[in-house]
């Protein structure tokens, strides 16, 4: 029987309101998004190979940044920049190995072909300090059960739906990344970090958004291209939302002080030159940083899919807030907590905070969460597929 509490949450009109999100290319994000791709390959690497997922967590990484000399019409890499995986896999399992170091290389490098046009081997070198596991958590996994025992005890929250604001800022940076604005403005990087606050009913967005120094022939080009994308952002938030807003756009930018007073990188990315990033520190697994919200105390990013909590309870928190929105219509915080060594589909709690919470309510929230935990093994099997994943 899980222990379920469900309560009444109170509603609480805040008049101010804080989002952040770290785009594609911030630091933070390239770091958290790496090692959760390779999380997932890996979880399919060792289930082909293998036949089971053995212990693993590839969740310690740092992006060091290295070394430019920005110039108008394109500068050159000093010093590459640094990434650095640490933390423990598995690469033997009786008499049959596999390749581990040589999959990290394929499966990073491959990652950021897809998702990034101007990183590459020359420019993010890698650095890969990830040992054999340790000998106690490597048990877990040799214990004969189809659900997995929880490899730490953590809490985890997830809530739904997200506020207007939350929307706004996720869906713009989303615009921005898109193919089809960097076909028409290229010169934007994917180093696009976004600080959202809401004042009553108006909403300010202040943006950083890296540009390529290939693209900007002189100062007066970069402040023209600027301005044209300023406009590009702001007809897009017209179009798709009611709001009153007004927006910034590289707030640091001098002019007259030529490539200084400007915000211009390589590769597009600030890593290159400027900031470090590392796993934990960008965007829950829902892409945003809401400021207002609670926060579990696990990021998900690099780790394992088939008992290690942070990953598995962080996105089924945010997973099961959706599925009691979408059947009950109210706005509501789910928190899991989990015991190392218990059964993944059997939390030590299950906590739901509800809006205008009804008997009815109570019942449909039940049965949503026994269903769920009843069904983990599929919801892990999803996970390890990539169908959840960080967004």
């Amino acid at each position: 029987m899980i222990n379920i509490k469900i309560e009444n949450q109170a509603k609480l009109v805040s008049q101010v309101e804080i989002v952040e999100r770290k785009g594609l290319g911030h630091p933070d994000s390239i770091c958290d998004l790496v090692v959760d791709q390779l999380s997932i390959r890996l979880s399919q690497i060792y289930k082909k190979e293998f036949g089971i997922i053995p212990h693993f967590n590839i969740d310690k990484a740092l992006l060091a940044a290295g070394t430019t000399e920005n110039r108008f019409g394109g500068g050159k890499i000093i010093k590459p920049m640094l990434f650095i995986i640490g933390d423990r896999a598995t690469s033997q399992v009786g008499r049959k190995k596999i390749n581990l170091n040589k999959i990290i290389k394929e499966e990073i490098y491959g990652f950021l072909t897809k998702h990034y046009r101007f990183l590459n081997k020359k420019n993010f070198l890698l650095q890969n300090e990830i040992k054999p596991a340790s000998s106690s958590l490597a048990d877990i996994f040799k214990r004969q059960s189809k659900i997995m025992p929880a490899n730490d005890t953590s809490a985890l929250v997830g809530y739904a739906p997200k506020t207007f604001l939350e929307t706004v800022v996720f869906q713009t940076e989303r615009f921005i990344n898109s193919q089809s604005f960097k076909k028409l403005y290229p010169e934007t990087g994917e180093d696009v970090k976004i600080m959202g606050w809401r004042e009553g009913k108006n909403i300010s967005l202040t943006l950083a958004v890296a540009f390529v120094d290939k693209f900007i022939k002189t100062e007066k080009d970069y402040f023209q291209k600027k301005e044209a994308v300023k406009r590009a952002i702001k007809n897009f938030i017209k179009k798709n939302f009611a709001i009153n807003f007004e927006i910034f756009l590289n707030t640091l930018d001098k002019e007259g002080r030529g490539v200084d007073g400007c915000y211009l990188t390589v590769t597009g990315t600030s890593a290159d030159s400027g900031d470090s990033g590392q796993v934990g520190r960008g965007n829950r697994v829902n892409g945003l940083i809401p400021l207002g919200r609670v926060a579990g105390s696990e990021a998900s990013a690099g780790k394992n899919c088939v008992s290690h909590v942070g990953k598995i309870y962080n996105l089924l928190s945010f997973k099961l807030a959706e599925e009691i929105f979408q059947k009950t219509g109210k706005k509501n915080t789910v928190w899991l907590v989990s015991q190392i060594g218990r059964p993944i589909d059997d939390p030590a709690l299950v906590s739901v905070s509800v809006e205008n919470l009804t008997k009815r309510d109570g019942e449909k929230i039940k049965e949503i969460i026994n269903s769920n935990f009843y069904n983990i093994d599929n919801f892990v099997d999803q996970l390890i597929k990539g169908v959840y994943r960080m967004v």
